[in-house]
């Protein structure tokens, strides 16, 4: 893959300053204070909580803390979907920090999955890995590892270790240069104003005829409503990482360098906002 590595970096290290505040209804013996930490955009919610969970037990009684889970304005928020996702998706035009209540009752059983562990997270994540490799290289990469090196993919995650999450990730960013990148692409785009959780389809990183396809082209092939017309203002914001790339940017690069350790591109179409 092109070695970018500051790229890498700098979208590893993304943190999303948030101030985590109990629900009003919940229980407590005393007035709970709010906690603020910086989320790592790469990772989970449920991955990096235990802090938040031990600051709010202080506060409860034992039989009133059910399964710990979270909203943003009254939206539940999808453990399963990358921390920096979520923000992108839900609260990208808000200020900082993000405000996100806390719950340990009445959990939402329709809208969210039980997270019981983190084998639980880690098997959700090494799932969409070997998702990605299929798309990628009909899985013939995640397949040639061995166990401890899915464990090291994790572990990398779990631990918030760039190098060794990155020393066995390359494997999986690489392609024979004769075909100028991978079978497909994994990517899935998600819209705030859509029942459907989101949009994935095969898509190359090349046309037949060897053109380069770009992040516009993908646009104009699953959802073209995402691009305004030279004559119309800007209805839509096309967010990767909470940046938005230019629609010129090969696919191929941006799924090397912009995927998530899950190794897919998650990409939120998002309603941009009135001045």
């Amino acid at each position: 893959m092109a070695d970018d590595k500051d790229v890498l970096r700098d979208v590893w290290f993304g943190r999303i300053p948030t101030c985590f505040t109990l629900y009003q209804d919940e229980i407590t013996e005393r007035e709970a204070e709010p906690f603020y930490l910086l989320l790592p955009r790469m990772s989970y919610l449920t991955l990096v909580t235990d802090k938040v969970k031990k600051h709010f037990l202080k506060v409860m009684k034992a039989e009133d803390v059910e399964e710990m889970w979270f909203d943003f304005e009254g939206t539940s928020l999808k453990w399963h979907y990358p921390i920096g996702l979520l923000f992108d998706l839900h609260a990208s035009n808000t200020a900082l920090p993000w405000n996100i209540t806390v719950h340990f009752k009445n959990f939402p059983e329709r809208d969210l999955l039980h997270c019981p562990s983190n084998s639980v997270i880690e098997a959700h994540f090494m799932s969409s890995i070997k998702e990605a490799d299929a798309l990628k290289h009909k899985s013939q990469v995640i397949n040639d590892m061995q166990k401890k090196d899915h464990k090291q993919l994790w572990m990398g995650l779990q631990n918030d270790k760039f190098d060794q999450f990155w020393a066995m990730n390359r494997k999986l960013m690489e392609y024979p240069t004769e075909e100028g990148g991978f079978r497909y692409i994994p990517f899935r785009i998600y819209l705030t104003m859509s029942d459907r959780p989101f949009i994935q389809k095969l898509f190359r990183p090349i046309s037949p005829d060897g053109h380069t396809h770009t992040l516009g082209d993908l646009l104009k092939e699953v959802y073209p409503v995402a691009i305004s017309n030279d004559d119309e203002s800007k209805r839509y914001q096309v967010v990767i990482h909470g940046i938005e790339p230019l629609l010129e940017t090969p696919l191929q690069w941006l799924s090397e360098h912009l995927s998530h350790p899950d190794n897919f591109l998650h990409i939120s179409v998002i309603p941009a906002p009135s001045d």
